[in-house]
């Protein structure tokens, strides 16, 4: 129970493990920009493979994600759902015909092929893109990451912000959880048994004290940092400093076949829809 609210690095010994921090990161932003771009459904497919492939081998156990996983499961859902009543002729519009699956042609939340078809797109989208974003939280040290970021010419100001940001998500997670227990030890009922919307009262309550106990923890850190004369140097040196390897070079040059993969497709199709439906 306790683990399924904690996310962050842990040290697996696997090969994505392994990789460099800025390697991951450029590998994550590279696809997931190609991936929400694109709208050719085999090009999707595709990379969804692919990364569940690599979610397989980082050894991330569903125990240890599922709350945020039926999170994000749950505003996936909505979100399709809202895209449907807000524009239930979307789909219609991109592919320039209509198939009718439910309803009537002067109805106006019919149900058509072509707009199923746009929002499976969409749940493809969703599907590619979440594992790589756990993979990448959960296989990247922060400190390595900083010291790579700091390698490839961003600022070490900014480097140690995001390292410090990733760093403490675990920590804001726990202090939810103790918070959580808290409350629950009080008689305010916040586990499964209680109703839905009990939970969600008991949810906001809980944000006050935590953003209250973050504020500490920030202000504690930059004393911290003010002491040691942090951002003084125009330069530092990372103890956790990784250079690139053979594996680096692999990982990068796969993705950015992948990503010219994907914009050959958009001259293919000759825009980024594929389109089945057309004769």
């Amino acid at each position: 129970m306790q683990h399924e609210l904690l996310i962050g690095y842990n040290d697996r010994h696997t090969f994505l493990n392994r990789l460099s921090g800025s390697t991951k990161l450029l590998c994550f932003v590279g696809l997931s920009v190609i991936g929400m771009m694109t709208y050719d459904t085999r090009y999707l497919i595709g990379v969804m493979i692919f990364s569940l492939i690599l979610f397989r081998f980082s050894k991330i156990h569903y125990r240890d994600i599922a709350f945020v996983l039926n999170v994000i499961i749950g505003f996936s859902v909505l979100n399709l759902v809202m895209v449907y009543i807000f524009a239930p002729h979307y789909g219609v519009s991109i592919y320039g015909t209509e198939h009718l699956l439910l309803g009537s042609a002067d109805h106006y939340f019919n149900l058509t092929a072509e707009q199923l078809f746009y929002e499976f797109n969409l749940l493809l989208k969703y599907t590619f893109a979440v594992p790589l974003a756990l993979i990448f939280l959960m296989t990247t040290n922060p400190s390595e990451f900083a010291a790579s970021l700091n390698k490839i010419g961003i600022s070490y100001h900014i480097s140690y912000s995001v390292a410090i940001a990733l760093r403490y998500i675990p920590d804001v997670q726990a202090d939810y959880r103790t918070i959580s227990l808290a409350q629950q030890a009080r008689g305010f009922e916040m586990s499964k048994k209680a109703h839905f919307m009990t939970r969600i009262r008991g949810g906001i309550q809980i944000l006050l004290p935590l953003i209250f106990s973050s504020l500490d923890r920030i202000e504690t850190i930059s004393q911290a940092m003010e002491l040691r004369r942090f951002g003084k140097g125009k330069h530092r040196t990372w103890y956790m400093a990784q250079r690139f390897k053979r594996n680096d070079y692999l990982a990068l040059t796969l993705v950015a076949l992948l990503i010219i993969l994907g914009i050959a497709l958009f001259k293919v199709n000759g825009g980024r829809f594929w389109n089945p439906f057309k004769a």
